[in-house]
């Protein structure tokens, strides 16, 4: 068992984390702690600031508030290639392959194993074939033709193609981007069974998701976006389903609209009657 899956030590933490745009404020007090062997799930509708919080991670963009600290350390990325080199993999909803190419390809997309470090080297197709089967299977992804195109598989099987590779090329921590969001429920099932693989394998998962259902079928943390700031944070031992569900759909604000609507139905109600009782007859 690795040193992450016996501590479950923190791999990401956001402390008081914020992003400004010029006078747009995207992020406010975020705090959010990423450990190894967990998944934490961050939910929020649309401009909840979900994507400003994966962008801060992935390197895409550097906090303007608070501090990041990775493995121990405090951090501000510049680029990507900063993230990826401390273990923070992001897979995005759009995912980085090319559906004309073949599978085994874009699990080694922009990193070939070559012969040697001559210029015109040929690949070495017959490892990276073995290395990409024997990856994709730990995973418990089996690939009838590793030389399809991998725009042939179902969107799930491309999802979990973009994770086992992340894992393969030394994530320690995975950004999951709305992995589920244009799936059915079959093929949602099988990217959140490789979630829960991800997660077992001792790495630290960040979940990105507006489904809350998918959420708690995999979730150890679950933080709720809104407007920038997080207006719920528990762990799966002090929030159900249900209130997750709830919070998601508004909460408190819900069923103050619900009351809302109900006295506006019944003033509408009111008004049509004292219209009726006070409009001229018609004569007959």
């Amino acid at each position: 068992m690795s040193e992450t899956l016996q501590t479950h030590k923190p791999l990401i933490q956001m402390q008081d984390v914020g992003k400004s745009y010029g006078a747009i404020r995207a992020l406010k007090g975020i705090n959010l702690t990423v450990n190894a062997g967990e998944v934490a799930c961050v939910l929020g509708d649309n401009g909840a600031g979900k994507s400003t919080l994966i962008k801060i991670m992935a390197g895409l963009h550097p906090h303007t508030e608070g501090r990041l600290i990775v493995n121990g350390e405090e951090a501000s990325f510049s680029s990507p290639r900063e993230a990826l080199a401390q273990g923070i993999a992001t897979v995005y909803q759009d995912l980085a392959v090319v559906g004309l190419m073949e599978v085994w390809r874009n699990f080694f997309l922009g990193s070939e194993l070559v012969g040697s470090k001559f210029p015109l080297a040929g690949m070495r197709i017959r490892d990276m074939k073995a290395i990409a089967d024997a990856e994709l299977r730990k995973m418990g992804i089996v690939v009838k033709d590793l030389d399809q195109p991998i725009g042939t598989l179902s969107g799930g099987q491309r999802q979990c193609v973009a994770i086992a590779r992340a894992v393969y090329f030394g994530a320690k921590v995975l950004i999951l981007d709305e992995p589920t969001a244009a799936l059915g429920v079959k093929q949602s099932g099988v990217v959140l069974k490789y979630v829960a693989a991800a997660r077992d394998a001792g790495l630290g998962v960040v979940f990105i998701t507006h489904n809350p259902h998918h959420a708690y079928l995999v979730g150890d943390h679950f933080v709720i976006l809104k407007l920038g700031q997080a207006v719920l944070d528990r762990t799966r031992d002090e929030v159900t389903l249900d209130e997750l569900t709830r919070q998601m759909a508004g909460g408190d604000e819900l069923a103050e609209l619900s009351h809302e609507l109900k006295e506006f139905g019944g003033r509408t109600e009111a008004i049509r009657t004292v219209e009726e009782n006070t409009a001229p007859r018609r004569r007959r």
